[in-house]
């Protein structure tokens, strides 16, 4: 009775209360034990430094198991770039067996063990806790009565918000909307399998014995290539709304299909996405973009619904022909270089995502009658305004944004000597790929682009060549002889002079400068 009052206060309708009622029921406990015969890891693509620490627990009496998506891609015969760890021992209890280990987070309290950069994230099984039955209690700052005038009153009353210190107080805490505040609560392995949200993100490896246990049919699911929520999707949703994000990244990126009662809440569901934080949003859009295949992922993010409140200016710009193309591109070219192992910048990455808006703002400015750079520097600073209301960009990234837009007009004019200043620019590189990428889209002359290309792979000699070019193009006729000479010119008259030691492109500097200056 209680469990169905509380369903219809976070708006669950009778077909997610049956679902849910039936996932409840369907708990495995016992595990199908997959033997390496059958499975086929490779050990040698498994970390030692993951070894170490299993091993240490088990001789330390626990039980300790490999987990999570590092058993998905060695089952999937790929090499895993991080290892989780997943044990029956308490945070306190590995802290103590480690030199380097510490206990991180709130929300979900986990134990990173060092070994110099490579981090091995343990984590204690997690028990199965009635989300209807702390929705109720966190909601009313405690636990309810058993008569009917508690009932009523959760009824009539709003659920409260618990304040960080009841928080901290609490091992267990979800909000009004379902989702998980704190999971601190320890149980069995089968517990945690269930806790996990895909099926084939649920099994353990035992380094040990190289098998592998399966509590949810994960092995089936990896064969048929099928993403499948464990328990009822639209429950597991509200409890964390990032998972719907997840859904969209794995199967982008593992090529899986998803199962239809997996997809079918995400398009009512999606709008749960405004309540998680930004910041953790952020790190979760990160790994989407970084994932080697961003734009399977943000076509996929369109289809289901899901991108509408991640990148909200990126709304208008993909209904443009023009600004999709440039982003397809920058996407594109990411995935490229996540494929071969090259480094990406994530601050270069959501420059492109952003530029049509940045752009399109810039020549409303600018068509206002504000000078260019000071026009450009609004333009960015309006449009991250309203990104981070959503997405909160790390400030590091955000001064790279900036950096490499704020380059663009002086890179479109490649005068003077600046083009030699330019190149000493710890962003150049990034800010020329951003040029040759808008060349490439069809934005900007391919001509600015070539003779970039050409200045940058050219030698002193043909640098020299390139530069004169540039100063006569752009000097032209401009020299105006004065009436009575040199010695009738008054102090700081224009007399065709350079106007500082810099030479001939000092007015690009002084554009470039004017203004607004970037923030620092």
């Amino acid at each position: 009775m209680i469990k169905k009052l509380i369903r219809r206060l976070l708006g669950q309708d009778e077909a997610d209360a049956a679902a849910a009622d039936a996932a409840d029921a369907r708990t495995p406990t016992t595990p199908t034990i997959v033997s390496a015969d059958v499975h086929h890891i490779d050990p040698a693509l498994i970390s030692r430094n993951a070894v170490r620490v299993t091993d240490t627990l088990q001789q330390a009496g626990f039980r300790a198991f490999i987990v999570g998506g590092a058993v998905r891609d060695l089952l999937l015969n790929v090499a895993p770039k991080d290892f989780d760890v997943a044990t029956d021992a308490t945070p306190e209890q590995v802290q103590k067996l480690f030199r380097r280990a510490r206990i991180i987070g709130r929300r979900f309290q986990i134990v990173h063990v060092q070994f110099g950069q490579d981090i091995i994230e343990t984590s204690t099984f997690r028990a199965l806790v009635d989300p209807a039955a702390e929705t109720g209690s966190s909601g009313n700052g405690g636990n309810s009565g058993g008569g009917g005038q508690a009932q009523e009153s959760a009824s009539a009353e709003p659920p409260r918000r618990l304040k960080r210190s009841e928080l901290d107080r609490r091992t267990h805490a979800v909000d009004a909307s379902g989702r998980v505040l704190r999971d601190n609560v320890w149980g069995e392995q089968h517990e945690d399998a269930t806790r996990r949200d895909f099926t084939i993100n649920a099994m353990y490896y035992d380094p040990a014995t190289q098998t592998v246990l399966d509590y949810h049919n994960g092995m089936a699911d990896i064969r048929a290539r099928t993403l499948r929520m464990i328990g009822d999707p639209a429950t597991r949703y509200r409890e964390d709304p990032v998972r719907m994000l997840r859904v969209v990244r794995f199967a982008a990126k593992l090529g899986f299909d998803i199962d239809p009662a997996t997809r079918a809440p995400i398009t009512r569901l999606a709008d749960l996405i405004n309540n998680v934080p930004a910041a953790r949003l952020f790190d979760e859009m990160l790994k989407l973009l970084l994932s080697g295949h961003a734009l399977a992922c943000l076509q996929r993010l369109r289809a289901e619904g899901l991108h509408h409140g991640l990148l909200p200016l990126l709304d208008v710009v993909l209904e443009q022909p023009h600004g999709e193309k440039f982003v397809s591109l920058a996407l594109t070219s990411t995935d490229d270089r996540v494929r071969a192992g090259k480094p990406v910048s994530p601050g270069f990455l959501f420059a492109a995502l952003l530029w049509q808006q940045v752009q399109d703002r810039w020549n409303k400015h600018t068509a206002g009658g504000e000078y260019p750079i000071p026009a450009l520097h609004r333009a960015m600073d309006e449009v991250l305004d309203t990104q981070t209301e959503k997405l909160a960009i790390q400030k590091r990234f955000v001064a790279d944004m900036k950096e490499i837009w704020a380059m663009q007009p002086r890179l479109e004019k490649h005068s003077g000597r600046t083009a030699l200043r330019l190149l000493e620019h710890p962003r150049f590189r990034a800010a020329f790929d951003f040029v040759m990428l808008r060349c490439e889209s069809g934005e900007l002359d391919a001509a600015v682009g070539a003779w970039w290309k050409d200045f940058v792979e050219g030698d002193v000699a043909a640098r020299e060549v390139l530069l004169n070019q540039g100063s006569t193009r752009e000097r032209g006729p401009r020299r105006r002889r004065r009436r009575g000479g040199r010695s009738g010119a008054k102090p700081g008259a224009d007399d065709g002079a350079p106007r500082s030691h810099h030479g001939a492109d000092a007015d690009d500097d002084a554009d470039a400068s004017s203004g607004d200056a970037p923030d620092a």
